[in-house]
């Protein structure tokens, strides 16, 4: 661990990433202490600019606290972007281990399915998958789950046929372990470094997608979300600037250190590349 945390200061972008992500998760956990009462609560005039009134970045057009909101949205974003990372991830790692350790037909089988939801563009999926099943929570995870899964199942795949030909599987298939014992104790085990990578990467596309969604009128309409306080102010952006701007920015910063996060875990676990890649620079 020390070493890893070594590696990982090495790379100031992300030690600044973390510090920043770390910051949205804290604002996300104190929301309820910060801003006690609802989001949806009228508190203020409409349309009071920030810093007025008592609000730090303003009012929408119903006199809400936009800074309630962000608070309060942080919540739901960085929710739907861990639960439906960990779901992709899970059906991913299952279809890629199982592709890439068996082979022959179940690759196939496996690819050709993988291949056909990523035919179809990503977000329309989920625009699609939302609209059939309802905007709710559970629907908007499982549409980003969804779309989200086919890359993971690659790398697994890719990962487990580099793996299954190493010495040490072949002496656990020699003691007499089972499949499953192999797969979850041996090779699982030896990818995990470009799965931790990659599900860095995904919980900021989860957090976009969610915004994209809720922002088009898909979102939980029960909910406070960054994209729900984006789309409500887009048709009066000129007058009320900061409703727009400022959810913005925190989506900006959030996926922005997801994404500085993951090119420092991608040094972390991979030493010998970060050596490459900055001699190389």
């Amino acid at each position: 661990m020390n070493s890893f945390w070594r590696n990982f200061a090495r790379n100031h972008g992300a030690v600044v990433g973390l510090v920043i992500l770390l910051l949205v998760i804290a604002l996300a956990i104190l929301a309820p202490v910060l801003y006690p009462g609802s989001p949806w609560d009228m508190v203020a005039a409409p349309f009071a600019p920030p810093g007025e009134m008592g609000m730090l970045l303003g009012s929408d057009s119903l006199g809400r606290d936009v800074a309630a909101g962000i608070a309060h949205g942080a919540r739901v974003s960085l929710l739907v972007g861990a639960v439906s990372t960990v779901a992709a991830l899970a059906i991913g790692v299952t279809l890629g281990a199982v592709a890439g350790y068996l082979g022959g037909m179940a690759d196939e089988v496996v690819m050709r399915f993988t291949e056909f939801f990523q035919t179809i563009p990503s977000f329309v999926l989920a625009i699609l998958l939302v609209a059939i099943f309802t905007p709710t929570i559970q629907s908007i995870v499982l549409a980003i789950a969804v779309v989200s899964w086919p890359p993971v199942a690659r790398v697994v795949r890719a990962e487990f046929l580099s793996l299954r030909s190493r010495e040490f599987v072949q002496a656990a298939e020699v003691l007499g372990k089972s499949r499953l014992a192999i797969v979850l104790g041996d090779i699982l085990p030896n990818a995990l470094s470009p799965i931790v990578v990659l599900s860095s990467l995904m919980v900021a596309t989860a957090i976009l997608l969610e915004s994209a969604l809720s922002f088009l009128g898909l979102g939980d309409p029960n909910m406070m979300s960054w994209g729900f306080l984006i789309g409500s102010g887009r048709s009066v952006i000129r007058i009320a600037w900061w409703m727009s701007v400022f959810p913005g920015i925190a989506i900006f910063l959030t996926v922005l250190s997801l994404n500085l996060v993951g090119e420092g875990l991608s040094d972390a676990l991979n030493p010998r590349l970060a050596r490459n890649r900055g001699g190389a620079a």
